[in-house]
């Protein structure tokens, strides 16, 4: 929607929480798929869409686990899902379109951040495989949902993404020492360019994707494979990640604001294309920056997000249906 990459000065901010943002926004009639929508803020962003009247798809690896954690939603189905195995993927969108013919809202919120050196079994790295590719496959498999919803899609990336570019050379760490961190960075800045470029691709059916940090949050799972060590420094804004810099730490209600803005809020009809935080569109920042809502140009550059979905579409065997 070729948006200008600038705050709009919402009204909202980063104590705002998810159940404010939607405040007066019906969802009746509207379907959502939610990855992950089961534990953490995808859990809370689950909760407060459906209370809001949408029917939610929750994609989970583990079935079992989703449901009990779900059980006291309404309007909420449970479809297995592992991001990290194509198989999978393609199994989900496969199930999803037996029963629906169209996604109004797709959000891209399941990831995993840190972890040892994995691969999938077509050999990809684990949070690559996870993070990006998975997504992209998925949103891929349910472009003609999408567009006849004129849907958004809302792709979860993180201040990580200031972490790394993307390793166009060696994107899955074959031929370079891993570094997790830079892996994970990576993978959210990859997050973020799918969006630029998933905008431009979906301008002309009224398709329209935003990428988002949803804040500092330390109560969720996804620090599940940091050490004891990692956890306690993070918690006293002490952290020993790299390039670390202390910031306001959200509840899980907070951290799912931004996520249910992007997905639901009127203040972005006919815009997209952008990386957002604290319910607003996030300023550019310099690469050096401590601002913790800013978004490096690496991370929303055109001819980047061109090149990553080139890359993507190859790695995964993926033709686009345009």
């Amino acid at each position: 929607m070729a948006t200008e990459q600038k705050p709009i000065n919402s009204g909202f901010g980063e104590t705002t929480t998810a159940t404010e943002v939607i405040t007066g926004i019906d969802l009746k009639g509207k379907t959502v798929i939610v990855t992950g929508g089961h534990s953490g803020i995808g859990l809370e962003t689950t909760k407060v869409l459906s209370a809001a009247g949408a029917s939610i798809i929750v994609g989970a690896r583990d079935v079992t686990k989703a449901r009990k954690a779900l059980a006291e939603i309404q309007n909420v189905k449970v479809i297995a899902l592992d991001l990290s195995e194509p198989v999978s993927v393609d199994s989900f969108a496969k199930e999803y379109r037996k029963a629906f013919k169209k996604c109004d809202i797709l959000i891209n919120n399941a990831g995993v951040m840190a972890t040892p050196l994995l691969r999938n079994s077509s050999g990809w790295e684990m949070q690559f495989a996870t993070n990006h590719l998975g997504h992209f496959q998925l949103t891929a498999r349910l472009w003609d949902e999408l567009r006849e919803a004129q849907a958004r899609v809302v792709c979860l990336s993180s201040l990580g993404h200031r972490f790394s570019g993307i390793k166009f050379d060696d994107p899955n760490f074959l031929t370079h020492p891993y570094e997790k961190w830079t892996a994970y960075g990576q993978s959210k800045t990859a997050n973020s360019l799918f969006a630029v470029h998933l905008d431009s691709v979906g301008e002309k059916n009224g398709v329209s994707a935003f990428a988002l940090h949803p804040g500092r949050i330390t109560s969720t799972d996804l620090n599940r494979f940091m050490s004891d060590e990692e956890k306690a420094t993070a918690t006293s804004s002490l952290s020993s990640i790299p390039k670390f810099v202390p910031s306001f730490i959200k509840s899980i209600a907070q951290g799912a604001a931004t996520t249910v803005w992007c997905a639901t809020s009127p203040q972005l009809n006919d815009k997209g294309g952008v990386y957002c935080a604290d319910c607003d569109i996030s300023p550019i920042v310099d690469d050096d920056s401590p601002q913790t809502n800013g978004v490096r140009n690496w991370a929303i550059s055109p001819s980047m997000a061109e090149r990553l979905w080139a890359l993507t579409e190859q790695l995964v065997g993926v033709e686009w249906t345009k």
